[in-house]
């Protein structure tokens, strides 16, 4: 007979004890889950706190980028920006072309 799996007592976590979660995750020597299953807790939980945690103070922001790498994407963009509105002239000039042929 298979094992029920039974219900967790939904347990409470101080502030304090969040943010040392928090902590560990923003040093980056485990993954999120590892320090889940370390510290038996539900990763959608942990996540939670992380998404709260950008959007009350945006402490999270360690995985942002460095000053070159967002140089680099502002670049990258404007590159890309121009190459598609390249490309579509370019089909439109296909276009005219094909039919001028015709």
């Amino acid at each position: 007979m298979a094992k029920r799996k039974t219900r967790r007592e939904r347990r409470s976590f101080t502030d304090e004890y969040k943010q040392q979660v928090l902590e560990l995750i923003r040093a980056g020597d485990k993954s999120v889950s590892q320090i889940c299953r370390d510290l038996d807790l539900t990763e959608s939980t942990v996540r939670r706190w992380m998404t709260l945690d950008q959007e009350s103070n945006g402490t999270m922001k360690q995985n942002s980028l460095s000053e070159t790498d967002q140089q680099e994407l502002e670049r990258l963009r404007a590159e890309n920006k121009r190459l598609k509105t390249e490309r579509e002239i370019l089909k439109k000039a296909t276009a005219f072309f094909a039919r001028e042929s015709n």
